[in-house]
């Protein structure tokens, strides 16, 4: 059977629990072995709900108070029927699984189509009952969330969860998270009763749930689920730390907790505001106390939880914020706002912390009611999420915005997929991805944000908003400054995406060296794939050897360039080629070897060495011919096709090209420098403004000396 348990007084770790003292209010833990063999008893009244998933309708009625449940009546006649004689390793009645996981579900507000599925989720598989069956009692939106379960359950996922099981589990998961949702919970009631499993088996079904199913539990928002799997993993995988964290969880609740004297002064303050509020002391998990014993060292009173302020909207948070910083001693560093910029799983809070007279922090966590059921139960709190809200509903419950995600990330996770090239690419991408537990936001020029793991750089933004258009994308401005597509991106900053319009751009091979996100590397991977010969093609960034390459071949004869006039009779004159001084530049003359003449722009860098040295300088004028010669210097950013646009720009401005050099590409920017012959110097300034037009170019200059 696809479910797996223990009696719980059989030896092996229970589910954590914290410190009665210490403990939220919640339901009591239900009697499941109780509820399950009253069950057996007998079918209940057809009109009647029976008296074994009274606790899952009272959960449900909690946060659906209208919800119809003749459904849940239905499906559960229909399971405990069809489990009848079953047993659970443990010598459980089987039903008592299934009720189990619509409880945890009940609990985090799942609507009833989701319990509905869940009641009925083993049954496909390990009974006589039919999906056609299932369809045509309960619809085709059940039959298809507990079809996604029984493929789920047919996935075995080995012992590290090999890519192409991986995959296949998303394949059959398809696009409603609601069957990924049930396999959480499925897990989590399995997880809470493995004591009977061999330690081997307990090992290896822990480790695939630290794997892949906490950092999905963690991507999905569901952090009622995630923190007891952590636990209940923490338990089996690492006893004797558990037992550690165990035992300080204890010793504290024993003495006196400092963090109810500042919830008792919170609430004073919040009163005095006029602030309705909930002051909660909520305590931390077992595994948060030993990441927080690991970073600080011995611990204090407040290490051992956070206060969670609950109000009615969103201004009663920053309301609530002001007051705290004001009435108390702010900790400013540890403040975050998630409500003006929410995570990528729901998640919407505004985090501050308050310092105690004897230097004790107490960290604090104000939201509203409905941001604390989203962060609480993330995609379970959506319901359906193929529903569109109603109208009246768009801008969210009591003022609050509405939901930023229906269904979120496991669509996106979906797409990749489909994208991967090969089962190793995608799951090596989205272990990278999954081992990603810290997150940036970045603003764009619209306004709009895009959240990305830290350590993203432009490429993954580029990704993120443009998707596989993000291959014409030929660099980026940061907070309003011209970066590669490399530059690594910070919490904050303003990302403008500078896209080209060649329909042909392509993504470089370099862009993986820069990528982190899937979405980026399975795009940019899945390109590379379909053109093999993409490498071996001549580039216009690729140097040839020494770091640069001519562009083209200077003519067999010199171009005659614009007449200067001395006002001396003496050698011949020479525009310097350090700055190819054009009309009707400002210039000056210098007398070198051989009585010739050499004429420098005045900004020139080499007018101040000339001088230096104690070259005369020679007074000259230019004359009538209009016609120069240029060197012009275009910096871009690297992409292909470049150096023939910019070629194709200087025919049609009717320059002719002497020489070019491309030097090596650093950091995807790419310097041109072009020798140009114009016919007439009046003529430069349209000719570099449609160079620096030339999509990939962001400033084209004339030449000028290095400083000496």
């Amino acid at each position: 059977m696809s479910a797996e348990a223990t009696n719980p007084a059989s030896p092996g770790p229970v589910a954590p629990t914290a410190p009665t003292a210490a403990r939220r209010k919640s339901r009591p833990r239900i009697d499941l072995r109780r509820l399950g063999r009253a069950a057996l008893l007998g079918p209940a009244v057809r009109s009647k709900l029976p008296d074994a998933i009274g606790h899952v309708a009272e959960a449900h009625r909690a946060h659906h108070p209208d919800a119809d449940l003749d459904p849940l009546r239905r499906a559960y006649l229909l399971a405990e029927t069809s489990h009848r004689g079953q047993m659970r390793k443990s010598g459980e009645p089987y039903i008592t699984h299934p009720l189990a996981v619509t409880l945890i579900l009940a609990e985090l507000g799942a609507e009833t189509t989701t319990l509905t599925a869940s009641l009925l989720h083993d049954t496909v598989e390990d009974t006589e009952v039919t999906l056609d069956q299932v369809g045509e009692e309960f619809g085709e939106e059940v039959r298809y969330l507990v079809d996604g379960v029984t493929k789920l359950e047919k996935v075995d996922y080995g012992a590290a969860a090999e890519p192409e099981t991986f995959r296949k589990m998303l394949v059959a998961t398809g696009n409603d998270v609601r069957v990924m949702s049930i396999k959480l919970a499925d897990r989590l009631h399995n997880m809470r009763t493995l004591g009977v499993m061999r330690p081997e088996k307990q090992a290896r079904i822990a480790k695939v749930t630290r794997d892949v199913l906490i950092p999905l539990a963690e991507r999905l928002g569901v952090q009622a689920l995630k923190t007891e799997l952590e636990d209940l993993v923490f338990a089996i995988l690492h006893p004797e730390e558990y037992a550690r964290t165990s035992e300080l969880i204890a010793q504290n609740a024993a003495g006196e907790d400092p963090l109810a004297e500042v919830a008792d002064e919170v609430r004073a303050v919040l009163r005095e505001a006029d602030i309705p509020a909930e002051v909660l002391i909520r305590p931390r998990h077992f595994v948060s106390v030993h990441r927080v014993s690991r970073k600080r060292g011995p611990l204090r009173g407040t290490d051992f939880g956070r206060l969670l302020v609950l109000v009615n909207e969103d201004a009663d948070c920053y309301a609530v914020l002001g007051e705290l910083h004001t009435c108390l001693t702010p900790v400013v560093s540890e403040f975050k706002d998630f409500i003006a910029v929410p995570k990528f799983n729901l998640y919407q809070s505004l985090h501050t912390a308050v310092a105690r007279p004897d230097g004790q922090v107490v960290e604090v966590l104000i939201r509203t009611h409905r941001m604390h059921q989203a962060a609480e139960a993330g995609v379970i709190a959506l319901g359906n999420p193929y529903t569109p809200p109603a109208e009246e509903q768009t801008g969210g419950l009591d003022g609050e915005r509405a939901d930023p995600t229906r269904p979120g990330w496991l669509s996106r996770l979906l797409d990749w997929q489909r994208g991967a090239s090969d089962p190793d690419t995608f799951w090596s991408t989205l272990r990278d991805d999954l081992a990603q537990d810290r997150e940036i936001t970045v603003v764009r020029p619209d306004g709009g944000t895009l959240g990305l793991p830290e350590g993203a750089t432009c490429v993954d933004a580029a990704y993120a908003q443009y998707g596989e258009d993000a291959h014409a994308c030929i660099g980026a401005r940061v907070n309003g400054r011209l970066a590669a597509l490399g530059t690594v991106l910070r919490d904050g900053d303003t990302v403008q995406l500078l896209m080209g319009q060649d329909p042909a751009s392509e993504p470089s091979r370099e862009w993986l060296e820069h990528a982190h996100t899937p979405a980026a590397r399975i795009a940019i991977q899945r390109w590379l794939a379909a053109h093999p010969g993409a490498d071996a093609r001549p580039s216009d960034t690729t140097d040839a050897p020494g770091g640069s390459r001519p562009a083209s071949s200077a003519p067999a004869a010199r171009p005659r360039g614009a007449d200067v006039l001395l006002d001396r009779p003496g050698g011949p004159v020479r525009l310097a080629g350090c700055c190819t001084p054009v009309p009707p530049d400002d210039i000056v003359g210098f007398a070198v070897r051989g009585g010739a003449v050499t004429v420098h722009r005045m900004e020139c860098s080499m007018v101040e060495d000339m001088k230096s040295r104690g070259r005369a300088e020679i007074a000259v004028r230019w004359g009538d011919t209009t016609a120069c010669r240029v060197t012009l210097v275009a910096e871009s950013f690297s992409r292909p096709h470049l150096l023939a646009d910019l070629t194709e720009v200087i025919a049609v401005e009717g320059a002719e090209i002497v020489s070019a050099t491309v030097e090596s590409p650093n950091q995807q920017r790419v310097r041109h420098t072009y020798t140009l012959q114009l016919p007439d110097a009046a003529e430069l300034p349209a000719l570099m403004r449609a160079m620096r037009d030339v999509p990939g170019v962001y400033d084209v200059s004339r030449a000028q000396a290095p400083a000496a």
